[in-house]
């Protein structure tokens, strides 16, 4: 009788859990496999020089919902979601800032629909972040962003270091999450073959890596820089090539043993 009331205050402790959202889409289709619901949380604590959602770093900003009520906008597409495969992706922003709400929130959706749940991040997070929000026990796939594996360049393309980034990535490993290894493709900036090949030496440690995506660096996201007065320091970069991105393709390909998708 114990266990069930805990269980019962846990229930309705976590529907009440709130988080700050930026936006959502129900039928994703390149965000995890099948058709998706995205979630995109508001903040993130890097700076990516080519982000095309610089309106979701601000922290303090967002639409306030519970748990509840997020799942109200998710169940009338649950039917869409189970028969294509699909579930619900956590995206941002990095979602992982808002651990606790998606451990909430997780939970939730596991016990009344038993959705598949993927999580794109950054991969900035401490380990014991994770742990102790329990995040990663609702958590089936990360979409894994690995920019540049060089911790100076990944300063100036971030702001930020990527030394938490890559303990996070060999903790979820460890842990036994299955990993996609996404990488934008910059020319100029995340396609030298030497990077290139200290990002394929650190997906070989990766144990729990399914495959890598690489994803052409786009120009959609510059009009929202312009929006919030920042300076968009990549005009200058147009996107790859097909012939860039079939290099940076075959480099990874001869060095791995999964798949690596354009």
């Amino acid at each position: 009788m114990t266990i069930m009331k805990e269980q019962q205050a846990q229930i309705e402790h976590d529907r009440r859990v709130k988080g700050r959202i930026h936006s959502f889409e129900s039928f994703g289709t390149v965000d995890g496999p099948g058709i998706r619901f995205v979630l995109f949380m508001q903040g993130c604590a890097l700076r990516c020089k080519f982000c095309h959602n610089p309106d979701t770093w601000d922290m303090t900003t967002g639409k306030v919902m519970t748990v509840d009520e997020v799942i109200a906008e998710i169940e009338p597409f649950i039917s869409y979601y189970k028969a294509s495969g699909g579930g619900v992706t956590f995206s941002g922003g990095e979602p992982s800032l808002q651990a606790p709400f998606l451990a909430a929130l997780g939970r939730e959706l596991k016990r009344r629909h038993q959705l598949h749940l993927a999580m794109d991040s950054s991969g900035f997070c401490e380990p014991s972040h994770l742990r102790s929000t329990a995040l990663l026990d609702v958590i089936d796939l990360i979409l894994l962003d690995m920019k540049i594996l060089d911790e100076q360049k990944h300063v100036e393309l971030t702001t930020q270091s990527n030394e938490r980034i890559l303990r996070m990535a060999q903790f979820v490993s460890e842990y036994g999450t299955k990993l996609w290894i996404r990488h934008v493709v910059i020319p100029e900036v995340t396609n030298d073959p030497a990077d290139i090949e200290k990002l394929a030496a650190a997906i070989n440690q990766l144990p729990t890596v399914e495959k890598v995506e690489l994803l052409p660096y786009h120009e959609m996201g510059k009009f929202k820089w312009k929006q919030l007065g920042l300076k968009y320091e990549l005009d200058h970069i147009k996107p790859p090539t097909s012939e860039q991105l079939t290099a940076v393709q075959k480099q990874l390909q001869s060095a791995l043993n999964i798949p690596v998708l354009i």
